[in-house]
């Protein structure tokens, strides 16, 4: 006590890191008391303490936790070191730079009065590496000023920039940009927050698609409409430009059902139900992508939304896609958590308005058109290797030549915008032009991606989900119309078995050879046959390598693409391969497993029994050498009409229940119904 109530010249410390909500009771209320307005972490608190305990003109230092340069629940702090101190050197360290630290930290140092002077600030983010890199770094700028990651900076214009974040990079051009900037247009807002994802979104594909409220623009006609699901913004992974539309929210009878049974729900703003605007993924450890909303699509919790209603949305969007706006989120939100506040608070400068616009439009084009060519999209039409053309290969040609035009049009487009914003805020010796390939978000063609996309879609015409005479989805719930399938009839039964050899007589490998010669023709069925196995990579005969995918990976691929949520569900007796089977899960019936059990799994055992008997009666007769052969593949069938009685018990047990199932439910649960009989979900 004695210690820490006398005045000293110099205080050094790293003092302890700790948020208010693991200190215990007394500690907490002696904070609040103390140091109300630096109550965010205990170590903040102990900055503040160091700088009462050092005399005037003395020095304090300090290693700790980076947040509280950034971060507005630290704005308290940083205004108190502007004013009643004099930041003299700081070091901002990589993310990860000290393994003894749990958190990113930097290390600084103050002259306890404040006066009119500039600090020393090292930025050593961009160097990978733990402390030996960091220690070579920090001596190689004090050797040399020039060597582009050390600054002098005035801590007075900090205040300049909203929140008053330590940006001690930032030139002055970006400081006039945020003294004349002008405000953010848009209204940015969070949206609808159910309290209850798990009973309250879907993915899309998950629901009977007649459920679903595409098309509506305003809260009334949501209302009028009587459906029970409408699209909604999700965030997702990192995207420019338009897509990550892929979630549902039940606001059946404008939410009543969340407003009966759910306490911590949102459901405000309504007045912006379905208008365009923008949104972005607010939490990201990548760059910071925007996307446009069109009309038709709610607001979510998930990603935040601006709506703009005076002409500028392109504009915005522009120049938040933007290299000048990577460069200013970086003082706003350089913890990567892009919210409502850091985006509000990025300036604008407004010039070349027309042919910002432009691009940014032809942007959205190139960026939808690649969104709707898969089959996650609700507005995919067909798979884009359908083409008149003879073969896959040259159906695949074609489609590397649009993806590369389309990829690389939008990187010079993204160019142009970063070439005419870095003119707009002066920024010509800071930043440049050039977008890296891996930051174009849209997709190159993938031969093996893409081959494995055309066999899902196949499986869909066989399923009845897609049709080769109708675009769009055929069929995802309510009255089913055989009429739709005149090309290739989809499965009748809704029962496609996957075996190890071509058993029955919708075997998948049989209709899927069926389908490449229905697409392409018979003369070259062959050569697009080996042309598909080539691409899978499997070695053998093409049959052999498809009937091989099928068996071990295509589950696991549509379990990934649909991101755990499969609509095609295995039926699946283990590892052996004795018996596996597909179902379209929005074609089930409460009878489709009694009919999987008697039309598929008992045929499959007494074709199993004979062909036991058939070996047993070929061994005893065969040869020393062809002995052991036949042995080994007498050993797999045994093991297989093992594994496929143990698996006829369970499907007895669920057949003669006649469950009936809801979509609504979504697949997570209604797949848990049958877990005893599907694969895995890995």
């Amino acid at each position: 006590a004695e210690a820490l109530a006398q005045k000293y010249d110099v205080v050094v410390t790293n003092p302890p890191y700790m948020g208010a909500s693991n200190m215990n009771l007394k500690l907490n209320e002696f904070i609040k008391n103390n140091y109300a307005d630096y109550k965010s972490d205990f170590f903040s608190a102990f900055v503040i303490h160091a700088s009462q305990m050092t005399k005037q003109s003395g020095y304090c230092g300090f290693f700790t936790p980076y947040v509280w340069m950034f971060i507005q629940s630290y704005e308290k702090m940083r205004n108190y070191l502007y004013n009643q101190a004099t930041i003299e050197t700081l070091i901002q360290f990589e993310y990860s730079a000290f393994e003894e630290a749990t958190v990113p930290v930097c290390t600084f140092a103050f002259q306890n009065r404040h006066v009119q002077k500039k600090g020393c600030y090292l930025r050593l983010v961009d160097f990978r590496g733990g402390m030996e890199v960091q220690r070579q770094k920090t001596l190689e700028a004090i050797k040399n000023h020039d060597c582009g990651f050390y600054y002098e900076q005035n801590t007075d214009n900090f205040s300049i920039i909203p929140g008053s974040p330590v940006a001690y990079w930032a030139s002055t051009k970006m400081l006039e940009a945020f003294q004349t900037g002008n405000k953010f247009a848009g209204e940015t807002k969070k949206g609808v927050l159910t309290g209850d994802n798990n009973t309250y979104l879907r993915l899309w594909h998950e629901v009977n698609i007649g459920k679903i409220g595409f098309e509506l623009y305003s809260h009334a006609e949501m209302i009028d409409s009587s459906m029970k699901w409408f699209p909604v913004t999700s965030g997702g992974e990192k995207r420019r430009w338009y897509g990550n539309f892929d979630t549902i929210v039940n606001l059946e009878n404008d939410g009543a059902d969340i407003k009966a049974n759910v306490k911590n729900y949102r459901l405000r703003d309504s007045q912006y139900y379905m208008l365009e605007a923008i949104t972005w993924t607010e939490i990201s450890s990548s760059i910071f992508t925007c996307r446009y909303v069109p009309k038709g699509i709610l607001f979510g919790n998930g990603g935040p939304v601006s709506f703009f209603f005076n002409k500028k949305l392109m504009y915005h969007l522009a120049l938040l896609n933007s290299k000048v706006a990577m460069e200013i989120l970086g003082y706003l939100a350089p913890t990567i958590n892009y919210g409502p506040e850091q985006i509000n608070r990025i300036p604008i400068v407004y010039s070349n308005e027309d042919e910002v616009n432009q691009l940014t439009k032809w942007n959205i084009l190139l960026s939808q058109t690649d969104w709707d060519s898969f089959e996650t999209s609700w507005d995919f039409q067909h798979h884009p290797l359908l083409r008149k053309v003879p073969t896959i290969a040259e159906a695949f040609d074609q489609w590397q030549a649009e993806c590369d035009d389309r990829f690389n049009q939008l990187k010079a487009n993204e160019e142009e915008l970063n070439r005419i914003f870095i003119d707009i805020y002066g920024l010509q010796d800071e930043l440049i032009p050039e977008v890296e390939d891996k930051d174009v978000t849209v997709r190159k063609a993938d031969l093996g991606r893409d081959i494995r996309s055309f066999i899902s879609y196949a499986v869909g015409c066989m399923s009845g989900r897609y049709s080769l005479d109708v675009d769009g989805l055929a069929y995802a719930g309510g009255e089913w119309d055989a009429s739709k399938y005149a090309s290739f009839a989809a499965d009748k039964d809704n029962i496609i078995p996957i075996c190890d050899d071509e058993y029955f007589e919708d075997d998948i490998v049989g209709l899927f050879v069926e389908f490449v010669k229905t697409v392409y023709g018979a003369d070259t069925l062959d050569e697009n046959l080996k042309f598909i196995a080539d691409a899978l990579g499997g070695k053998g005969q093409p049959k052999d390598v498809i009937r091989n995918y099928f068996l071990s990976d295509f589950y696991s691929d549509h379990c990934k693409i649909y991101q755990k949520r499969p609509i095609y569900w295995l039926f699946d007796s283990g590892k052996k391969n004795g018996f596996k089977a597909l179902i379209y899960m929005h074609r089930y019936q409460p009878d489709t497993i009694a009919r999987i059990r008697t039309d598929y799994v008992h045929e499959q055992q007494a074709r199993y029994r004979t062909a036991i008997v058939d070996l047993e009666q070929r061994i005893a007769n065969a040869s020393a050498g062809e002995r052991v052969k036949l042995n080994k593949k007498l050993t797999t069938l045994q093991a297989q009409d093992t594994e496929i009685r143990t698996y006829e018990e369970k499907i007895h047990h669920l057949a003669d229940q006649m469950i009936s199932i809801d979509l609504d439910d979504g697949v997570k649960k209604n797949y848990a119904i049958f877990q005893d009989v599907l694969a895995k979900i890995k």
